[in-house]
């Protein structure tokens, strides 16, 4: 009997130990636990930035943060040995290998630089409109990272240009955090450029041009210079007067009305005088655009008039003579009165 009661408290007392070991081994939610990741403000890291529940030594600094926007990596031992020499031990790792650490920062994107030279630019040298101005850094231009407190955008303290080469230098103020500005010497070329239509393909004199046959394409303004197309619709409906060659900025010297009226062609030739309007055929002797003035052949009488492109085929004759009626039998008169 004896017996089995030691046995009966050996295996309470086993119990009980493995218990005990349990509840020793459970998490405790106020322990300091090391953080898988942290973001900084400022360029101090401190120990509360990296272990949760660091109790009176979380503000103590233990590494320099890394620089504004960018992000780092410090391995779980050298973070315990860092805490451990300001009395801070028995830290929860768990599968935490290494802590990831990144700077926080307002970040200025380099197309918003670009815009405040070029804005400047446009101001103080007349290049016209800044959306034209093309910047291009001596260097390759990257994203700024300032203090997320920062406040304010770029703006161009002084720059010098030279409006034969393009070049420019530039002081630019960055904001920072407090209120305060940082400066930045920044140089490279200015270009005013125009958008100007080009030939999608050649096109051959006097086709009608659609959307479909121009390309939009920024050039500079010295290469283009003037009485350049700059829309689309300035050409659009027009024709070339000679062949259009792709990629060559398009002036508009090059395009005319479309003819309506092609060399040869038979059209239809009118003669109006008040109450009266006689047609009959003809032939044109040369094409020509709406307005334009050509030499006609009617087939009648074997002359040749003079007449004005009205519309698509048809000529309206600015001879005077009534002798056009008399000697044409296949014409038609035609009452303007009821018409």
């Amino acid at each position: 009997m004896i017996r089995s009661i030691l046995a009966a408290f050996a295996l309470l007392v086993a119990i009980t130990t493995a218990g005990n070991a349990q509840v020793t081994n459970l998490p405790d939610p106020q322990r300091p636990s090391l953080k898988p990741e942290a973001i900084i403000n400022g360029d101090i890291v401190r120990i509360g930035d990296l272990v949760e529940h660091a109790g009176i030594v979380a503000t103590v600094p233990i590494f320099r943060a890394p620089d504004l926007g960018d992000t780092g990596a410090v391995a779980a031992d050298t973070v315990l040995e860092a805490v451990r020499k300001h009395g801070l031990i028995g830290v929860n790792v768990g599968d935490v290998r290494e802590v990831t650490v990144t700077r926080a920062s307002r970040t200025i994107p380099a197309n918003e630089i670009e815009d405040a030279i070029a804005k400047t630019l446009s101001t103080r040298f007349d290049l016209g409109s800044s959306k034209d101005i093309v910047v291009n850094f001596a260097r390759e231009m990257r994203a700024i990272h300032v203090e997320p407190s920062a406040k304010g955008e770029p703006r161009v303290a002084n720059i010098d240009y030279d409006l034969r080469s393009g070049r420019f230098e530039a002081t630019i103020e960055i904001p920072a955090g407090g209120g305060k500005r940082s400066t930045v010497q920044l140089s490279g070329r200015a270009t005013a450029t125009v958008e100007v239509a080009t030939a999608a393909r050649t096109i051959e004199r006097g086709v009608v041009l659609k959307d479909a046959d121009l390309i939009m394409e920024r050039r500079t303004r010295t290469e283009v210079g003037r009485d350049v197309i700059t829309n689309p619709a300035q050409a659009v409906g027009l024709a070339p007067r000679s062949s259009l060659q792709p990629g060559r900025p398009i002036r508009t010297a090059e395009l005319m009305k479309p003819d309506l009226v092609q060399r040869n062609e038979t059209v239809t030739l009118v003669y109006e005088v008040p109450g009266v309007m006689l047609t009959l055929r003809g032939k044109a002797a040369e094409g020509g655009a709406e307005g334009d003035v050509i030499n006609v052949l009617n087939e009648q009488t074997k002359r040749t008039l003079q007449g004005v492109i009205v519309g698509p085929g048809r000529v309206a004759i600015n001879n005077g003579s009534p002798r056009v009626a008399s000697n044409n039998t296949t014409g038609s008169i035609v009452n303007a009165n009821t018409r």
